[in-house]
Formats: C-alpha cells, structure tokens, sequence
C-alpha cells in the first residue's frame, strides 16, 4: 500500500491493513501488529506521526473486542 508523509491514516486504514496481514500470512492479531510495527512503520511507530501511531493503536484495541 503506498502512503503519503501529509495526512494522519486513520483506524480503518489499518483495520483494513491488520486484517489483510492476518489473511495472508495466516497469523494472529499479535503477529501482525508486529510485522505492521517492522514493515509499515519500518521499526518506529512514530515513522508516519504520533495520530498516525494513535490510530494503529486503536485499531488494535478495537480488532481485540
């Protein structure tokens, strides 16, 4: 998925993104936070901004519920 540097992404982008992760690579939810923290976010969950980072992590609490 490309994403540009200017806008904040928000909880549904990466609820779309986690659930595509766990499709493919037949993984938990865990798991994908981890590879979206080392790929998507290349190892820093500040790399797209801090409302970015604050999205994924609602994203994860809501895909917890």
């Amino acid at each position: 998925m490309t994403v540009n540097h200017g806008g904040r992404l928000q909880p549904m982008y990466f609820k779309s993104y986690l659930t595509l992760i766990i499709a493919s690579h037949e993984c938990s939810l865990d798991c994908a936070k981890d590879y979206t923290i080392n790929t998507f976010f290349r190892g820093n969950p500040e790399f797209y901004g801090p409302d970015s980072r604050t999205s994924f992590e609602e994203a994860v609490a809501a895909m917890r519920n």
